[in-house]
């Protein structure tokens, strides 16, 4: 089965100009996610969609540079328009869409992930952070009994998507135009995976987390 990841990227940020350039802790934004899937080996093809060249640079190891339609950078683009045209664009069985601004994201949870849809139980898979806490929706609770309050950690979990990744087979997006099909994969990643960068909040809180990391990772 032929895989193929993909990293949507644009030059043009709305919230925060030129986020995925932005130096933090010592390297520009996406070289964090370049350098994590080069080091993937069981991925067919990996290729960097962007619509500006400046992008080529940074690239590294086995990743290729595929140009994409500029009206793809619009800010009122949705994000199933960019999946339905790399579709287009490149052929494969299983696809793989990833973010540069999630930096954090592991390449084990990605080599992990892909091996369950690659096991063919299940059609898709995405990243998620399990929430155990007292959750509200339209003004009443949601996940618990107001007149029998259990711990948190007896709670059963809500899973909120990230944007870290999305894995789905070309039918799943082809017949149902969507990156999660109906027997999704949940894959369960941790917090410091989960943040990503849309503001300048996020960006300053990243560069904390990635000071720390990188530390981490010198004591190892």
């Amino acid at each position: 089965m032929k895989t193929a990841l993909f990293i949507p990227i644009k030059l043009n940020n709305q919230r925060l100009p030129g986020k995925n350039l932005l130096p933090l802790d010592g390297r520009p934004v996406c070289d964090y996610l370049f350098q994590t899937v080069a080091k993937i080996d069981t991925i067919d093809e990996k290729y960097v969609y962007c619509s500006d060249e400046a992008i080529k640079p940074y690239l590294v190891g086995d990743l290729q540079f595929k140009k994409r339609d500029p009206r793809l950078d619009g800010f009122l683009v949705k994000v199933l328009d960019i999946i339905e045209q790399f579709v287009k664009d490149v052929d494969a069985d299983i696809y793989i869409l990833t973010h540069v601004t999630q930096p954090f994201t592991k390449a084990a949870s990605i080599q992990n992930a892909l091996e369950k849809v690659k096991s063919g139980e299940y059609d898709s898979a995405f990243s998620a952070v399990a929430l155990q806490d007292y959750m509200w929706y339209q003004g009443k609770p949601f996940n618990y009994d107001m007149k029998n309050i259990v711990r948190t950690q007896d709670l059963e979990p809500v899973y909120m998507e990230t944007g870290a990744f999305f894995i789905f087979t070309k039918k799943v997006f082809t017949e149902l135009h969507q990156r999660i099909g109906n027997k999704p994969f949940i894959y369960e990643i941790d917090q410091f995976e989960a943040i990503d960068i849309d503001t300048a909040e996020d960006f300053e809180f990243a560069k904390i987390v990635a000071k720390y990391l990188n530390n981490q990772n010198e004591k190892h």
